[in-house]
């Protein structure tokens, strides 16, 4: 059967009772699921007409902003926003159905399942204190589940309780576009080419390299460790996933120690990212070097685990103790199968942080390489500018000799 999806408005106030974060759009699912005789159905998730809004977050320059649902029988929606250079934009999606609801997974093999997708939003930065509007359907699909949204009217990080006057309108919106059409499992299957479809998404933009943060933990009143870098991660799932990590709402945490050191990076309590460092002590030399790196994803929501890796084998970044490490090339971290983590501009001094300072710098062989290139070419050039004066100077002789015995 085809549920009614009912238009959702959401009025986040702060602390002083004034709106922070208001949104007002509508949204139904379609999902692929299991039955007890091991064929495929698909269901149709629809709005009801009430929904809580509980665990919403008004979010700061430092905090992402969270906008959260939950409806029908157990099942729950978010997504979050951040705010970089005085816009904002929407970061992930994070979507959780909860497969004992009989009404809508009839016959479900797995029954009482807390399901949990997550996916990237495509949303271009919008300007602070603009309305981001979008009339048009717009689609994501992950792990047999089909979101559409449309008559989205939305504001994060809304200043003194009043919602902008300018809008911002996606790209699908024109003045002459056909009036939405409320997707179904008929015109979402079919391969027709009718105006009954969904309209197709614009391809999602490149995600550039991220932005470099500078991260430090302290023993006491002294600093004992300082970090620099740029964090992605490679997310290998049904489609590939890149994730910036914001330094704006990332928190730091960690211990230092003689032997070793754990850097703990929190990125708005959706993504915690380990670093450790070890001492290796029974070496001649003492060197450090970043031995285990562990990376969880969490649902905004409820806290819940969607994915964790961890890999304690690495031996990179390795230097003398009291030195520090650099790598300014893109270097890539393989936890495993499924997630990378990629660094950009790295300086990294675990132990014996001296006036809250970066100890000489050893760097890495791409870094190395490249310095060494650079006087290689210019001694090149300098070589082949000579040879070339000394051409010039010779056939300039020659033709002034010539000159000489015509006389």
């Amino acid at each position: 059967g085809f549920l009614q999806s009912y238009a959702v408005e959401v009025d986040v106030k702060d602390a002083s009772n004034v709106t922070c974060l208001y949104a007002q759009w509508m949204m139904k699912f379609l999902i692929k699921y299991e039955t007890n005789s091991s064929d495929y159905k698909n269901a149709s998730l629809d709005l009801p007409s009430t929904v809580t809004h509980d665990g919403s977050v008004c979010g700061n320059d430092t905090q992402a902003a969270l906008l959260a649902v939950q409806f029908g029988g157990g099942h729950s929606w978010s997504v979050n926003f951040t705010e970089t250079n005085e816009t904002y934009q929407a970061d992930f999606i994070v979507f959780t159905y909860n497969t004992n609801d009989a009404a809508v997974f009839p016959d479900a093999k797995r029954k009482g399942r807390l399901v949990t997708v997550v996916v990237k939003d495509s949303m271009h930065p919008i300007q602070l204190n603009n309305v981001f509007v979008c009339h048009h359907t717009t689609s994501f699909e992950a792990e047999n589940v089909t979101q559409f949204f449309w008559n989205i009217t939305m504001q994060p990080f809304v200043q003194n309780g009043t919602i902008g006057k300018t809008e911002t309108r996606c790209h699908a919106d024109t003045p002459t576009a056909a009036p939405t059409v409320v997707p179904t499992a008929a015109n979402v299957t079919t391969t027709s080419t009718t105006t009954s479809s969904p309209a197709p998404t614009t391809a999602p933009k490149p995600v550039e390299n991220p932005v470099t943060g500078n991260y430090s933990l302290k023993s006491g009143n002294k600093t004992c460790l300082l970090a620099t870098v740029g964090l992605q991660l490679n997310v290998s799932q049904d489609k590939p996933l890149l994730i910036n990590i914001n330094p704006k709402t990332t928190s730091t945490d960690g211990t230092c120690g003689n032997t070793s050191a754990t850097l703990k990076l929190n990125d708005g309590n959706s993504t915690l990212i380990d670093f450790t460092f070890i001492v290796n002590a029974s070496a001649s030399v003492r060197k450090f070097y970043l031995k285990e790196v562990n990376v969880t994803l969490l649902n905004h929501l409820n806290g819940s685990v969607i994915l964790n890796a961890d890999n304690n084998n690495f031996s990179k970044w390795d230097a003398f103790l009291g030195n520090s490490y650099m790598c300014r090339k893109e270097q890539t971290l393989e936890i495993n199968e499924d997630l990378q983590v990629h660094t950009f501009n790295l300086w990294v001094q675990p132990f014996l942080v001296k006036e809250n300072k970066f100890a000489i710098a050893e760097e890495c062989l791409a870094d190395s390489d490249l310095n060494f290139l650079i006087p290689i070419v210019v001694g090149i050039a300098l070589c082949f500018l000579i040879i070339l004066v000394f051409i010039s100077y010779i056939i300039g002789r020659r033709k002034s000799r010539t000159g000489y015995q015509s006389v």
